[in-house]
């Protein structure tokens, strides 16, 4: 097996909804890649899916990823509640739309196209991978002023 793609991901918003942004940390055998965007109105959940989507398409090949989070709206969305949206035709158990459906969608077929290992990181813990991530979601959040 190879070596994976070590990723960290991350979302911010100034104001819920607001200008919010995304941003990625990648690292492969030594290399390192970062990506960063934003939208004037968003979420802070949408940009953390943002976040993830952005990084795992930025992919040129398939190869073994691990993704690393402080949302835990995604890590449990991604590995847990999507099964049963899924199931249920993208209805949560209360019967409504789950929120943000389209974003899960796009993040459901390339993790599962990629086989992606989702980790869960406390967020503002001093973690130099997720401090970066967070830094580039910032500067997406600053960048839609």
């Amino acid at each position: 097996m190879s070596e994976p793609v070590i990723m960290y991901t991350d979302g911010a918003c100034s104001g819920n909804p607001g200008p919010g942004g995304w941003g990625v940390l990648m690292s492969w055998r030594g290399h390192e890649k970062t990506l960063h965007g934003g939208e004037a109105h968003t979420t802070n959940n949408r940009m953390e899916l943002m976040a993830a989507i952005r990084g795992l398409e930025a992919l040129k090949r398939k190869v073994p990823v691990v993704v690393y989070t402080d949302s835990t709206y995604v890590r449990d969305g991604i590995t847990r509640w999507i099964k049963g949206w899924k199931r249920n035709g993208w209805k949560t158990r209360s019967g409504g739309g789950v929120k943000n459906a389209d974003l899960w969608q796009r993040l459901d077929g390339l993790s599962t196209r990629l086989g992606v290992d989702w980790r869960w990181v406390k967020g503002h813990a001093g973690h130099p991978g997720n401090e970066r991530a967070d830094a580039l979601a910032r500067q997406g959040v600053a960048d839609q002023r």
